[in-house]
């Protein structure tokens, strides 16, 4: 991974020194992981979720997200999932919901950065 790829990757977000040890050190090996996020299809079912008025599947799908993020060190996403898994427990589906602005802003980044650095 050139220092270009990893500078991309952090200002997203993405804390490469954070991730390594879980994948042992291999870089190539994280950029595999990394691009498997880009298919990863939760994100398109928490959309579903709360356009459809489902807590449960809106629960599980940011639930999913928020350990694939917290696996990958996708710190940004991984907290702010980690804040609507717990809204959606505590206060319900609007009040989750009402974060998917800023959670989309991220998510977008994410996936910009990934994609840029290894596509």
């Amino acid at each position: 991974m050139t220092d270009l790829q990893k500078s991309q990757l952090i200002a997203a977000g993405i804390d490469i020194d954070d991730a390594l040890p879980r994948f042992m050190g291999n870089e190539a090996l994280l950029e595999r992981f990394l691009k498997k996020f880009l298919q990863d299809e939760n994100y398109i079912r928490l959309q579903n979720a709360i356009r459809e008025g489902n807590l449960d599947d809106a629960i599980t799908a940011s639930h999913t997200l928020k350990g694939v993020c917290g696996n990958l060190s996708l710190s940004r996403l991984y907290g702010l999932f980690t804040q609507q898994v717990a809204l959606f427990r505590s206060s319900g589906l609007a009040e989750g919901s009402a974060m998917m602005g800023e959670i989309s802003d991220a998510y977008q980044e994410a996936v910009g950065a990934i994609t840029a650095a290894f596509l």
